[in-house]
């Protein structure tokens, strides 16, 4: 397995599972968002089965080429799923690079749970010593990831006017 998934880990609210099948009805609000599929570099033509589908095959990718990978949240008192979050193997600047990645579903936002879920990504990849630093790779007009990533002790790094056919803010904090 991965050892960039946190499969089984766990916050105060929150535990970390698996992507599956299953999940796909709960995870297409998210592509009812406005900006969703543009923060997340997709194509905003596609409908929302489409981009669904899309994160899901990308999602699936990740875990069988071993390149980290989204874990879902599920809310410890309710069951529900809540988001995801991860720690995603990508290139910038010609040098690999571990990002902590997040998503919540719209009607969680504002609650803390991806501040709270990008913290443990953090403490869990420097005590696993899977790298000495970590980036957020955020587009410049999502504010709220931004704060995500100020919360979790990242600082504004630079900006990439073309990263991956978006301008993207990469956010860094090291060991």
């Amino acid at each position: 397995m991965d050892k960039l998934l946190l499969f089984n880990e766990e916050t105060e609210r929150l535990k970390f599972r698996k992507l599956v099948d299953s999940d796909f009805d709960s995870w297409k609000p998210l592509f009812y968002e406005k900006d969703a599929a543009v923060f997340l570099g997709m194509d905003p033509k596609l409908d929302v089965d489409e981009l669904c589908k899309a994160w899901f095959t990308k999602c699936n990718w990740r875990y069988d080429n071993l390149k980290g990978g989204m874990n879902v949240l599920i809310h410890k008192e309710s069951g529900e799923l809540i988001g995801q979050t991860g720690l995603l193997i990508q290139e910038v600047d010609g040098k690999e690079m571990i990002e902590i990645g997040y998503s919540i579903l719209p009607k969680f936002w504002g609650q803390g749970y991806a501040s709270e879920a990008a913290v443990k990504c953090k403490e869990y990849a420097f005590k696993n010593e899977l790298a000495n630093e970590l980036v957020s790779i955020i587009h410049p007009d999502n504010h709220g990831s931004a704060k995500v990533a100020m919360n979790n002790g990242m600082k504004l790094f630079k900006s990439i006017e073309n990263y991956k056919e978006m301008p993207v803010n990469i956010f860094r904090i090291k060991k």
